[in-house]
């Protein structure tokens, strides 16, 4: 994880994370005691900057990270945009759009200082992830996107690696 994040550093990128999966799938495989880490779809890669909002620069990053460490599954996306997939109103930032993610326990970002220390952001707590309890955040909870979470919750399968979570709907 901390090579990982001692990449992303480099690009020097405004407001950014390594969020998501990345960090929840950590706290998840030691919770099952797992002694290998669950292997990533991607690692999410986040940003915010509206003063430059194509999705090319996003590529651009991606290849970027490829170039530095291909054994990586990057994604990179800037927040200043991606409010319109989830049919919101912009984000204000990286950490109003993890506030923001379907998953209270995917709702959780890291990123190194400019000392090398960690930062964690988690906006609606750690204890879903620790409980291993998977939930909707307030912005997919009983409202026009709440298809979005429960469509996730098929699609990702998650009880098939991690058994002991508990999915509410």
């Amino acid at each position: 994880m901390m090579q990982v994040l001692t990449i992303v550093k480099t690009l020097n990128l405004p407001d950014w994370w390594v969020c998501a999966g990345f960090v929840r799938s950590k706290i998840w495989d030691r919770q099952h005691g797992y002694d290998r880490a669950s292997p990533l779809p991607d690692v999410d890669v986040i940003y915010f900057d509206s003063d430059h909002i194509n999705e090319d620069e996003e590529v651009r990053l991606e290849n970027q990270l490829k170039n530095i460490d291909g054994n990586f599954p990057w994604s990179v996306k800037n927040q200043a945009r991606m409010h319109v997939l989830n049919d919101s109103s912009p984000y204000e930032s990286s950490v109003d759009a993890i506030s923001k993610f379907p998953e209270t326990a995917t709702s959780l970002g890291l990123k190194l200082d400019e000392d090398d220390h960690l930062i964690l952001v988690a906006p609606h707590g750690l204890d879903d992830a620790f409980k291993m309890k998977l939930r909707p955040t307030p912005h997919f909870m009983n409202n026009e996107r709440s298809w979005i979470y429960e469509k996730r919750i098929v699609e990702k399968n998650w009880n098939s690696k991690w058994p002991n979570i508990e999915i509410t709907s």
